[in-house]
């Protein structure tokens, strides 16, 4: 579905990512750990086009992407759950799932039954303001304004973070449905090492920058794994 070859990237004169490659399965979930501050979400970025690369390409499908805008890779079918979730706070949250129109054709521009499926209690907060959902609440609204755009690659950048457990059991159960359905992929990142062993099929961990390892869950020393997310 999208592989990641040698990629570099620069923010002025500091390098936050060193030649990183990373292969994600289609139909799969892929796990990227490691800890704050190590390049986990600007490889994200890079991915979905909101930050360029001094080195390496980007390909999704049988497609070179490393060059096309953020909007041009949505429309191709990968969508971004930012950290932080990045709702309009004063918009409604109808109106928050509309703004997931852009990337889509005329055709599409309505919200699936899906929607309301996966995340019933949207359904009877259409009309409140994003701002005044709970952090659970925006975290699924943001997920859901990412499938609006009925995307093949769906990019989420710790979905866990700052939620109680009751909608982090809520969020893990919509990602594996999502991906036992057949028709979509995900790439998450993720620092709660538990939710990633139990989600993901495949993991990879980064340091200072680089993937120092990766591999698939099932083979996964966990003690190794650990070592390189304590602090």
């Amino acid at each position: 579905m999208l592989a990641v070859e040698g990629i570099d990237l620069y923010y002025g004169a500091s390098q936050a990512l060193r030649s990183v490659s990373l292969t994600v399965e289609s139909n799969a979930i892929t796990c990227v750990l490691g800890r704050n501050g190590v390049g986990k979400t600007s490889l994200l970025r890079a991915i979905v086009g909101q930050q360029g690369i001094a080195g390496g390409r980007i390909v999704f499908g049988e497609e070179d992407i490393t060059r096309l805008p953020a909007h041009a890779r949505a429309q191709r079918g990968i969508a971004f759950v930012p950290q932080g979730r990045e709702i309009f706070p004063l918009l409604t949250v109808e109106e928050n799932l509309k703004t997931g129109y852009a990337a889509v054709a005329r055709s599409l521009r309505h919200i699936p039954d899906e929607i309301f499926e996966l995340f019933p209690v949207l359904r009877d907060m259409l009309g409140r303001r994003g701002g005044d959902l709970s952090g659970g609440q925006q975290q699924q609204l943001a997920i859901a304004r990412a499938l609006v755009t009925r995307p093949r690659l769906l990019v989420l950048d710790e979905p866990t973070e700052g939620i109680q457990p009751s909608i982090i059991k809520d969020i893990e159960r919509v990602i594996r449905l999502l991906v036992n359905r057949g028709n979509m992929t995900i790439l998450l990142v993720e620092q709660y090492f538990e939710f990633a062993r139990d989600l993901a099929d495949v993991y990879a961990v980064m340091d200072r920058g680089e993937v120092v390892a990766s591999g698939r869950i099932a083979d996964m020393v966990e003690a190794d794994i650990r070592r390189h997310l304590t602090v």
